[in-house]
């Protein structure tokens, strides 16, 4: 049994606004009982009783940093004393740090790459097994379109990290074929939530065209549907798409230089 309930648990990180808020109420609309984690416990307190007033769901606040290392196992750690265990992962946690490689120091890059590489392999590490035991389960991995483009200047390690979640992504839903696990790296284009706000980056995204934007619920959605059909790359939106499609058609000399244009370098 995944939960207490009865009906299978989905375990959402950086649950507390933006994406993760959305597919927590993606994955409560299919009737998944829900186990949300961020760092910002009033926040996903707020969105716990949300769900429950309009889903009629049980939902687990487990607050976490994980930026510390041993966050993922005692999430599931928590749940595993609860009695639940995890069916789907969204491992959507993620912030961004501008600026040259060199501008910050190495112990904020080191808890960056904890968060957007280390934690996601981490937990899909834990819970994985357990999937493949029971024969289903889900693991959506949020990347970016900036992990299929050539990577810009002065963001730092956000287009490399993303590009990990998509290849590693890619290995598991190999290694999960047959399995009845599904795993999905989603690789949004521009997503209205806090994401550029905490980023410093709002200057730099007004400038976008309202066409280029993507509600937050779309996003999810797109996600979801695209770990149930089993799809291991979803880019949601026709003019991302395009994107994704030019990056991969033109030569990385090309394309590196049209980066380095955009951002004035």
């Amino acid at each position: 049994m995944s939960a207490p309930s009865g009906r299978r648990l989905c375990l959402v990180t950086g649950a507390s606004a933006g994406i993760g808020a959305a597919f927590a109420r993606t994955y409560a609309a299919h009737g998944y009982d829900l186990a949300l984690t961020a760092r910002r416990a009033e926040r996903l307190e707020m969105l716990a009783a949300s769900l429950r007033n309009d889903f009629g769901i049980e939902v687990l606040v487990l607050p976490g940093d994980l930026a510390l290392p041993e966050t993922p196992e005692r999430l599931t750690t928590e749940l595993a004393a609860r009695g639940c265990t995890v069916d789907a992962l969204v491992n959507n946690a993620g912030y961004g740090l501008r600026g040259d490689h060199g501008v910050h120091p190495w112990t904020e890059h080191q808890a960056f790459l904890q968060v957007m590489v280390a934690a996601p392999a981490a937990l899909a590490h834990l819970v994985l097994p357990g999937m493949v035991e029971r024969g289903f389960g889900r693991i959506v991995n949020v990347a970016s379109l900036m992990g299929l483009m050539p990577a810009p200047p002065s963001q730092g390690l956000y287009s490399p990290a993303k590009a990990f979640l998509v290849k590693f992504s890619e290995g598991l839903h190999l290694e999960t074929r047959g399995t009845g696990v599904h795993v999905t790296a989603l690789c949004p284009g521009l997503t209205r939530s806090e994401f550029h706000q905490v980023a410093a980056m709002t200057k730099t995204v007004a400038s976008a065209p309202p066409w280029m934007w993507l509600e937050a619920r779309d996003v999810a959605q797109a996600g979801y549907a695209a770990a149930e059909a089993n799809r291991p790359i979803c880019v949601p939106g026709g003019v991302n798409k395009a994107l994704a499609v030019l990056a991969r058609a033109l030569p990385e000399q090309l394309g590196m230089r049209l980066m380095a244009r955009q951002v004035g370098r």
